[in-house]
């Protein structure tokens, strides 16, 4: 009896998605349409781009600049495959629900991974955004205001209050990038020199606090490694599109999203290349980015760059706290059918919802106590782990993505394949070398 209901389902979902025709827009219309890209790189644009960034353009100047392009590269890849694996499966499920059918250990894993990444992210998230308002406000210690903005998320965390104080942190970020992306061009830096560190693919020597292979494996994990991928499968389902046929509309939106982030990232590059650099500033915590912009914008240029900071960071903080336990419910609930007809699909009416919460709010203080790594230490370090987790996210993409059976016409090319299949190599790669430098 399930399993005829299952098969009317599917064959009610290939019905549908072979009736769809494309809506006819104009253009105005379909760049109002776009969105989601936007705002999940936004949302990606969290600390470890702002870090990551401005230490490998202090540090190597362009040299490791095809590190970032490849990044970006896998990124619009692995996230433009996960999208499509939403949009057009014959067979009506999620991705979480694809993964879990190709071995129940990616259920667990994503589960769990998702709650340690929430405690590790939150822990920079937290321990920055203390040192951002002691700055501002002059007054108190991090650990200070690090204790009062978990006090606050925990105040306001599902409350209405957020979304007005969300707008207020975005636009804190539009006018940092603004302040970037106008000083990278008050630089007039040399677009040949970035031209040949975007296809050089050289290895400078060892300067500065972080070894090359650090701050470059560091750039993979924070652009493609991230957990935050998954998050754009939940934008693109509020905005809608849950179909075949939103299927150009979502690349075209991720593609807007993606250029988008590249600008971003090039700008704060820039400006650790050609400020940070030649005044032998080197990037070990907040202020050494502040200075960039203090240097030809005075004390506003700090102002702006800390308040954008701020919006960055707590924005994050507020966002991984919501976002990584949605994550861990859902994976439970594929694992446990009953937990999930108990508490329905909305999944922050679990219970587990609101402890995972409260768990990656509060644990993360500890980072944020006297004589633990410091901010900037804490991003490298947290984003080169991400790497370790893309071997098992690429491989059971590349598996999901050519399956006909579950998407039919839609499976992957040959290009797509290509780069699932390099992202694992050097996954695996980076692991290993990561594991042998450790022990050496």
């Amino acid at each position: 009896m399930e399993l005829n209901q299952r098969n009317q389902e599917i064959n009610e979902v290939q019905a549908e998605q072979t009736t769809l025709v494309p809506e006819k827009r104009s253009f105005l219309k379909t760049m109002r349409s776009y969105g989601p890209g936007i705002v999940v790189v936004l949302t990606w644009m969290g600390a470890g781009d702002l870090v990551d960034a401005s230490v490998a353009g202090s540090h190597y100047g362009y040299s490791l600049m095809w590190v970032l392009a490849l990044a970006l590269l896998i990124r619009f890849c692995i996230v433009n495959i996960m999208a499509r694996i939403e949009l057009c499966n014959t067979q009506g499920i999620s991705l979480l629900q694809g993964f879990a059918g190709l071995h129940k250990f990616y259920p667990y894993f994503f589960a769990f991974a998702a709650i340690i990444m929430g405690h590790l992210v939150n822990a920079y998230m937290i321990k920055g955004t203390g040192e951002v308002l002691a700055w501002i406000f002059n007054f108190g210690s991090p650990l200070m205001w690090s204790v009062g903005v978990v006090i606050l998320s925990l105040f306001i965390l599902g409350k209405n209050i957020y979304n007005k104080m969300e707008l207020i942190m975005k636009v804190l970020l539009a006018v940092m990038t603004v302040s970037f992306i106008g000083l990278a061009l008050y630089t007039k830096p040399d677009a040949s020199e970035i031209v040949r560190g975007t296809i050089g693919f050289g290895i400078p020597e060892n300067t500065g606090a972080y070894g090359t292979w650090v701050v470059a494996i560091s750039l993979v994990g924070a652009v493609a490694g991230s957990l935050g991928n998954f998050l754009y499968g939940y934008f693109i389902k509020e905005r809608g599109w849950t179909k075949p046929v939103h299927k150009k509309m979502q690349r075209n939106d991720l593609l807007l999203g993606i250029c988008v982030g590249v600008v971003i990232n090039l700008s704060i590059w820039v400006v650790g290349a050609e400020i940070l650099r030649p005044n032998n500033i080197e990037v070990n915590s907040l202020s050494d980015i502040a200075a960039a912009l203090e240097l030809h914008l005075g004390w506003l240029g700090s102002t702006i760059f800390y308040l954008g900071a701020f919006g960055v960071l707590y924005s994050s903080v507020i966002g991984h706290a919501v976002g990584f336990p949605r994550i861990t419910v859902d994976c439970l609930h594929i694992v446990s059918q009953k937990r999930k007809e108990k508490y329905g699909k909305n999944l922050t009416e679990d219970p587990l919802f609101k402890w995972v919460s409260l768990f990656i709010l509060v644990t993360p203080l500890v980072w944020s106590l006297p004589n633990m790594p410091g901010f900037v230490t804490l991003v490298v370090f947290v984003n080169v782990l991400y790497v370790i987790a893309l071997p098992a996210i690429s491989i059971g993409l590349l598996i999901l993505s050519n399956k006909k059976s579950l998407l039919g016409k839609s499976t992957n090319n040959w290009f797509e394949n290509m780069v699932l299949s390099a992202t694992t190599i050097l996954a695996v790669w980076s692991s290993v070398k990561l594991f042998m430098d450790f022990f050496n």
